[in-house]
Protein backbone atom coordinates (compact mmCIF):
# COMPACT_ATOMS: atom_id res chain seq x y z
CA UNK A 1 0.00 0.00 0.00
CA UNK A 2 1.38 3.39 -1.10
CA UNK A 3 -0.14 5.40 1.55
CA UNK A 4 1.78 3.22 4.42
CA UNK A 5 4.57 2.92 2.15
CA UNK A 6 4.81 7.38 2.25
CA UNK A 7 4.38 7.09 5.91
CA UNK A 8 7.15 4.62 6.64
CA UNK A 9 9.55 6.93 4.30
CA UNK A 10 8.45 10.41 6.44
CA UNK A 11 9.61 8.26 9.72
CA UNK A 12 12.70 7.36 8.28
CA UNK A 13 13.01 10.13 6.79
CA UNK A 14 13.87 8.90 3.48
CA UNK A 15 13.75 12.17 1.76
CA UNK A 16 14.30 10.73 -1.91
CA UNK A 17 11.62 8.01 -1.32
CA UNK A 18 8.91 10.43 0.01
CA UNK A 19 9.32 12.73 -3.27
CA UNK A 20 9.52 10.13 -5.59
CA UNK A 21 5.64 8.55 -3.78
CA UNK A 22 4.21 12.31 -4.32
CA UNK A 23 5.96 12.68 -7.68
CA UNK A 24 4.38 9.52 -8.94
CA UNK A 25 0.87 9.51 -6.59
CA UNK A 26 0.32 13.91 -5.67
CA UNK A 27 -2.77 12.62 -4.16
CA UNK A 28 -1.00 10.83 -1.31
CA UNK A 29 -0.36 14.38 -0.09
CA UNK A 30 -3.34 14.64 1.99
CA UNK A 31 -3.77 10.62 2.80
CA UNK A 32 -4.27 10.08 6.94
CA UNK A 33 -2.80 7.12 8.65
CA UNK A 34 -4.55 5.18 11.67
CA UNK A 35 -4.17 8.52 13.75
CA UNK A 36 -5.71 10.88 11.68
CA UNK A 37 -2.25 12.33 10.41
CA UNK A 38 -1.54 13.28 6.96
CA UNK A 39 2.28 13.54 5.47
CA UNK A 40 2.83 17.01 6.59
CA UNK A 41 1.66 16.49 10.11
CA UNK A 42 4.00 13.33 10.63
CA UNK A 43 6.62 14.98 8.73
CA UNK A 44 6.66 18.45 11.27
CA UNK A 45 5.61 16.16 14.60
CA UNK A 46 9.22 14.43 13.55
CA UNK A 47 11.26 17.95 13.55
CA UNK A 48 12.43 17.32 9.59
CA UNK A 49 12.32 20.71 8.13
CA UNK A 50 13.35 19.13 4.91
CA UNK A 51 10.89 16.46 4.72
CA UNK A 52 8.26 19.11 5.49
CA UNK A 53 9.64 21.10 3.19
CA UNK A 54 9.57 18.58 0.29
CA UNK A 55 5.71 17.67 1.01
CA UNK A 56 4.77 21.09 1.02
CA UNK A 57 5.94 21.42 -2.55
CA UNK A 58 2.62 19.09 -3.39
CA UNK A 59 0.38 21.18 -2.06
CA UNK A 60 -0.99 19.42 1.05
CA UNK A 61 -3.68 20.83 3.18
CA UNK A 62 -1.63 23.08 5.39
CA UNK A 63 -4.27 23.62 8.22
CA UNK A 64 -5.45 19.82 7.80
CA UNK A 65 -5.93 18.53 11.78
CA UNK A 66 -5.16 15.07 13.34
CA UNK A 67 -7.85 13.14 15.58
CA UNK A 68 -7.12 15.84 18.38
CA UNK A 69 -7.86 18.47 15.83
CA UNK A 70 -4.63 19.66 16.37
CA UNK A 71 -2.79 21.49 13.26
CA UNK A 72 0.82 20.89 11.83
CA UNK A 73 1.55 24.68 13.62
CA UNK A 74 0.15 23.96 16.48
CA UNK A 75 2.20 20.52 16.79
CA UNK A 76 5.67 22.42 15.81
CA UNK A 77 4.64 25.19 18.82
CA UNK A 78 4.39 22.61 21.32
CA UNK A 79 7.77 21.00 20.69
CA UNK A 80 9.41 23.77 19.58
CA UNK A 81 10.27 23.59 16.17
CA UNK A 82 10.69 27.87 15.32
CA UNK A 83 12.42 26.88 11.74
CA UNK A 84 9.38 24.52 10.56
CA UNK A 85 6.67 27.00 12.10
CA UNK A 86 8.47 30.03 10.14
CA UNK A 87 7.84 27.35 6.83
CA UNK A 88 4.27 26.87 7.34
CA UNK A 89 3.46 30.25 7.82
CA UNK A 90 5.11 31.38 5.17
CA UNK A 91 2.51 28.73 3.86
CA UNK A 92 -0.14 30.29 4.53
CA UNK A 93 -0.78 28.76 7.78
CA UNK A 94 -3.91 29.66 9.90
CA UNK A 95 -2.48 31.10 13.05
CA UNK A 96 -5.65 31.32 15.03
CA UNK A 97 -7.10 27.78 14.55
CA UNK A 98 -8.19 25.92 17.59
CA UNK A 99 -8.26 22.23 18.50
CA UNK A 100 -10.78 20.32 20.17
CA UNK A 101 -9.85 21.79 23.51
CA UNK A 102 -9.98 25.22 22.34
CA UNK A 103 -5.92 25.20 22.16
CA UNK A 104 -4.33 27.68 19.47
CA UNK A 105 -0.68 27.33 18.18
CA UNK A 106 -0.16 30.29 20.77
CA UNK A 107 -1.22 28.93 24.01
CA UNK A 108 0.60 25.85 23.32
CA UNK A 109 3.97 28.52 22.48
CA UNK A 110 3.07 29.92 25.65
CA UNK A 111 2.32 27.00 28.01
CA UNK A 112 5.77 24.93 26.71
CA UNK A 113 7.91 27.94 27.04
CA UNK A 114 8.62 29.10 23.60
CA UNK A 115 9.24 32.74 23.73
CA UNK A 116 11.02 32.46 20.09
CA UNK A 117 7.87 30.91 18.42
CA UNK A 118 5.09 33.45 19.96
CA UNK A 119 6.94 36.55 19.17
CA UNK A 120 6.93 35.04 15.94
CA UNK A 121 3.06 33.79 16.22
CA UNK A 122 2.29 37.38 17.01
CA UNK A 123 4.08 38.73 13.79
CA UNK A 124 1.43 37.10 11.81
CA UNK A 125 -1.59 38.03 13.52
CA UNK A 126 -1.86 35.85 16.57
CA UNK A 127 -4.80 36.62 18.77
CA UNK A 128 -4.03 36.91 22.11
CA UNK A 129 -7.59 36.79 23.32
CA UNK A 130 -8.41 33.58 22.08
CA UNK A 131 -9.24 31.60 25.15
CA UNK A 132 -9.11 27.88 25.17
CA UNK A 133 -12.45 25.66 26.41
CA UNK A 134 -11.81 26.31 30.15
CA UNK A 135 -11.33 30.26 29.21
CA UNK A 136 -7.53 30.76 29.88
CA UNK A 137 -5.42 32.49 27.31
CA UNK A 138 -2.28 32.19 26.20
CA UNK A 139 -0.84 34.79 28.78
CA UNK A 140 -3.17 32.49 31.82
CA UNK A 141 -0.90 29.81 30.56
CA UNK A 142 1.72 31.69 30.77
CA UNK A 143 1.11 32.59 34.02
CA UNK A 144 0.49 29.51 35.59
CA UNK A 145 3.80 27.63 34.18
CA UNK A 146 5.79 30.91 35.81
CA UNK A 147 7.28 31.81 32.14
CA UNK A 148 8.36 35.47 33.15
CA UNK A 149 9.84 35.84 29.50
CA UNK A 150 6.64 34.94 28.02
CA UNK A 151 4.55 37.07 30.54
CA UNK A 152 6.25 39.50 29.21
CA UNK A 153 5.37 39.19 25.86
CA UNK A 154 2.19 39.02 26.07
CA UNK A 155 1.63 41.55 28.51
Amino acid sequence: MKTEELFNAIRSEDLNKVEELLTKNSELVNQRDQRGSTPLLLATYYGNNEVARTILKFNPEIDAKDASGNTALMGVCFKGYITIAELLLAHNASVNLSNGNGSTALIFAATFGRPEIIKLLLKNDANKAIKDANGLTALDHAKMQKHNEIIAILS
